[in-house]
């Protein structure tokens, strides 16, 4: 009896033995557990905060290139208006200007037939002051004549209006009378010089 007793406390001290040995067991798995899963805290907030700081670099970057494209638009718009103010100003008068012209026609045509008629000598130096008083008026507000003698063609700023036989084989393709005087402001073609030119 004494031994069966024995064999089972033996057995109650083993069971209890193993039964602490895996409560320990377990407690120390619980701790790494514990530890992981707390690393595992930190890592996940670290990438939520670098997640968090990253949208916000890729908004001050989205915000900087916006600022910079309307910065380089408007510069742009300044600039242009700028230059379309400057040619408004330079062709304000282009109209009026125009409009003289025909009457330049008519003063040197005016001037040709005074110079033939020898008696109205008088009459030319008044006709002619009144035209060298024109001519600088319209140079003053920038519009100059139109080359045209012995010159190439150039379609920018001439019109053929008739073809003739070129009496020499350099004159080909030039110039050899203006029919009409042509005009510029400043840059700018008003009236394109009406020429013959040699063929």
């Amino acid at each position: 009896m004494e031994t069966e007793e024995k064999d089972i406390q033996e057995q109650n001290e083993a069971r209890e033995a193993e039964s602490k040995e895996q409560e320990g067991a377990q407690k120390d798995a619980a701790t790494p557990e514990t530890k992981e899963g707390e690393g595992t805290e930190a890592t996940e907030e670290k990438p939520a905060e670098e997640s968090e700081e990253e949208k916000l670099k890729k908004e001050v970057a989205e915000l900087n290139d916006k600022y910079l494209r309307t910065r380089a638009e408007y510069d742009n718009y300044r600039r242009r208006t700028a230059k379309e103010r400057q040619e408004l100003i330079k062709s304000a008068g282009e109209d009026v200007l125009k409009g003289l012209l025909p009457v330049m026609d008519d003063f040197e045509r005016a001037m040709v037939h005074i110079g033939e008629n020898a008696e109205a000598t008088a009459l030319k130096e008044g006709v002619d002051l009144i035209y060298k008083k024109f001519a600088d008026f319209l140079a003053k507000n920038g519009v100059s004549v139109i080359e045209t003698q012995g010159l190439p063609l150039d379609t920018n700023v001439h019109e053929a209006v008739a073809m003739m036989p070129a009496p020499t084989e350099d004159m080909k393709g030039k110039i050899m009378d203006c029919v009409e005087k042509g005009y510029k402001l400043g840059d700018k073609v008003i009236r394109f010089a009406k020429v013959v030119v040699c063929q």
